[in-house]
């Protein structure tokens, strides 16, 4: 086996994306998407582990993300867009089928992927953000939740959400990392979006959400859905739910203690959960 790494620029439609590819070039192809406000560069711990496992890496810089894929306006960042976007990277990449694993608003994603295209999948991991279907109803039935999601108000609103979390040298945007992500990924992270038309494209994801979020149809492929009892954002009710949205084979990987950073806080258990999920699918 020939491990090899490389940053590739892959077009897709009038889009290039930057995906860093690593590991063996025979490996079983892995898909890793990234949550806000991250990079690919979230997934470099996770990466090194996997790929001494065999398996090969595809990290890209996602729509909005990466500068050659930052299209105007709200509506461009539409979840059809978003998940159109992974499957436009496979036919790119010549990947029929891989295991896709994504993060934060990577798994909202992910998730959606793999009920709609399910003959692309092999098996899918998520992490921290539960099936939609899930989510939507914590959001409506769970004071919790209800509260946890609170943040979500200012990152809609345009301009103001800017200001806050670029004044003083990006300090609001850093501190949403804690103390539990090392500075040089921060470092990277805040280097993509700390310029505001960055900044605006990663942001308009969540200003492009709507209702029918919670109308996605369950999960038909292998799934594992990863947790952490420290995650401010994400509360127990929607994780404890989003198994009902998964017609597969399923696990539910509770981390105790850890926070909502899980790639980069905890890459060997997030690492061992992704390939038991891999492995068990085959």
């Amino acid at each position: 086996m020939l491990s090899t790494s490389e940053h590739a620029h892959v077009t897709v439609g009038d889009l290039t994306f930057d995906v860093t590819i690593s590991g063996p070039d025979d490996g079983a192809p892995i898909v890793l998407l990234h949550g806000f406000p991250e990079s690919a560069a979230s997934w470099a711990p996770v990466s090194a582990l996997l790929n001494e496992s065999g398996l090969r890496t595809y990290a890209p810089n996602q729509r909005g993300y990466s500068p050659g894929a930052r299209p105007d306006g709200v509506e461009s960042y539409r979840i059809d867009h978003l998940v159109a976007d992974v499957v436009g990277l496979l036919d790119a990449l010549d990947i029929d089928t891989a295991h896709l694993v994504g993060h934060d608003w990577g798994a909202a994603v992910a998730w959606i992927v793999a009920a709609r295209h399910p003959d692309r999948i092999t098996s899918l991991t998520t992490v921290s953000v539960p099936h939609p279907a899930a989510f939507g109803w914590a959001l409506r039935e769970d004071a919790d939740q209800k509260e946890r999601s609170s943040y979500i108000r200012l990152l809609r609103t345009e301009g103001k959400a800017e200001r806050v979390l670029l004044r003083d040298d990006a300090q609001a945007l850093r501190a949403m990392f804690g103390d539990v992500v090392a500075p040089e990924l921060v470092d990277e992270h805040v280097a993509l979006l700390g310029e505001p038309e960055a900044l605006t494209a990663a942001l308009n994801w969540y200003r492009a959400m709507t209702s029918d979020f919670a109308e996605t149809p369950a999960v038909t492929v292998p799934t594992a859905y990863v947790w952490s009892t420290g995650d401010i954002a994400m509360g127990r009710a929607a994780a404890e739910r989003c198994g009902d949205f998964v017609d597969a084979p399923y696990e539910f990987v509770v981390l105790d203690g850890a926070t909502h950073w899980i790639p980069e806080e905890c890459p060997e258990a997030l690492a061992k959960a992704i390939l038991d999920r891999a492995r068990a699918a085959g």
